[in-house]
């Protein structure tokens, strides 16, 4: 969505000039001349004749994603989407007058559902897999994250939920440096990523990834969607230190920390909603009723020597399957549904995993730090 209130907080991304104007074409820069156009819901506002090193796969693939993420329709916060977004809220406790920046907003979801409790909230992504619901109703931005089309000041808070882990060092650096310089002074930002440390609890976490994995080998169910999306994942902030000190570099001081130790959350995402989409997915309409189909078998020598359930040869098969069941199951997530309290406890049963085991350091973490006043 493009609106008027958006205008006043924005800088060009290629100059920095703040000298910008409005016309039918799009967004005029009367210092370097160059016009950011509106887009369908959104204002491209990508920095003009930058070469950058580091291109995410969602833009150099976005095309293809796009038929391949679903990311159209949102469902409501639950599952592990929830359980972000209930720590999301609890941590940066929103104010009805807060500017919020969502930095790396992928399909904006988390904008979406958060929108209605803040003064503005903005997406800024380079992909623009908007979800319809976002383009509705949240402002909306093509940008990239080293040069935010952004006045200094302009939020009082800002997060990033999946973003770090793809980034390499200097990217992160430039990201964290961008996102405190839109930070007002005493600026909240929350962070949710994760590094490549193990949980002290890992090996009972692992007994739901090899009960996974034997559901994969029997092709009930595959992981190929899982893997395209997590394919990039570079982790460059290998440890806890490394992440600390990352913020440090941008300025941004630690706050409140939470662990994921994903104990419940493992055994619900590799086996229990696996399963149930398996069920659901195999399912094809005929006649008004519904009738399980015949399971095609995935056999992959590779799988059987990774040591985790996710194949790196996606499924075409598995990717049909599991967004017809996701389709369905939307359909039935009315409030007050059966399958809409159904979901929600088995998300309150992964949000356990952060009242139990916040404490304890692992590789999975919410961090909030602050920008000095």
């Amino acid at each position: 969505m493009i609106t008027r209130d958006l205008f006043p907080l924005l800088q060009c991304p290629t100059c920095r000039s703040r000298d910008l104007y409005v016309a039918a074409d799009g967004l005029h820069c009367a210092s370097c001349a160059n016009i950011y156009g509106f887009e369908d819901g959104y204002i491209d506002l990508m920095p003009r004749g930058a070469d950058y090193g580091y291109v995410s796969k969602y833009v150099t693939d976005e095309a293809e994603l796009a038929e391949e993420l679903d990311y159209r329709d949102l469902a409501p916060p639950l599952l592990a989407a929830g359980v972000r977004d209930r720590a999301l809220r609890r941590m940066m406790r929103w104010q009805p007058s807060d500017r919020v920046l969502d930095n790396g907003c992928g399909t904006a979801k988390h904008a979406v559902w958060n929108a209605p409790y803040v003064a503005r909230m903005v997406g800024s992504d380079p992909a623009t897999l908007f979800a319809d619901e976002a383009v509705a109703t949240v402002a909306l931005t093509k940008a990239d994250s080293r040069s935010l089309p952004f006045a200094e000041g302009s939020f009082d808070k800002a997060f990033a939920i999946d973003i770090l882990e793809h980034f390499p060092i200097d990217v992160i650096d430039d990201y964290l440096a961008e996102t405190a310089r839109v930070l007002r002074p005493g600026g909240l930002m929350l962070a949710f990523s994760n590094t490549r440390e193990m949980s002290p609890i890992q090996p009972v976490i692992n007994l739901s990834r090899r009960l996974g994995r034997l559901f994969v080998r029997a092709g009930v169910y595959d992981f190929s969607r899982e893997a395209r999306r997590k394919s990039d994942h570079l982790k460059a902030l290998e440890t806890w230190e490394d992440v600390l000190e990352a913020f440090e570099r941008a300025g941004l001081r630690p706050v409140r920390v939470i662990f994921w130790n994903s104990l419940f959350t493992t055994f619900v995402e590799h086996v229990l909603m696996k399963l149930g989409e398996a069920v659901m997915g195999r399912m094809k309409d005929e006649g008004g009723r519904m009738k399980p189909s015949k399971p095609k078998i995935h056999d992959d020598n590779a799988d059987a020597l990774h040591p985790s359930p996710f194949t790196l040869h996606p499924s075409p098969d598995g990717i049909a399957r599991e967004i017809r069941a996701r389709r369905r199951i939307r359909s039935q997530l009315r409030p007050g549904s059966p399958v809409y309290y159904a979901l929600m406890a088995v998300t309150l049963l992964m949000e356990l995993d952060l009242w139990l085991f916040g404490w304890m350091r692992c590789g999975s973490y919410f961090i909030l730090v602050e920008k000095p006043r």
